[in-house]
């Protein structure tokens, strides 16, 4: 289950406040809706971890997407200069 949120949070890194939110709440609907858990006090805890969990893979993407924005403005201006 981990690296189903991991990978949530690496395809939808680029909107990561969007990613986080959604992934605290659809992840303990999902728990839900499949009667992995009950509504309880728990689920607050599984909405944690699944906000952890994503967050590693937004790290991940912002990280990705930085380098590439940062290598793409060096070749730009070796270009030019």
């Amino acid at each position: 289950m981990i690296p189903t949120l991991i990978l949530f949070g690496l395809i939808f890194g680029r909107w990561w406040r969007l990613s986080l939110v959604a992934a605290a709440v659809g992840w303990p609907v999902l728990l839900v809706a499949t009667d992995t858990m009950d509504v309880e006090v728990g689920l607050l805890g599984a909405a944690g971890f699944a906000v952890i969990n994503a967050g590693v893979g937004v790290l991940v993407h912002q990280g990705v997407l930085r380098t590439v924005r940062l290598l793409g403005r060096r070749q730009a201006s070796r270009r030019i200069g």
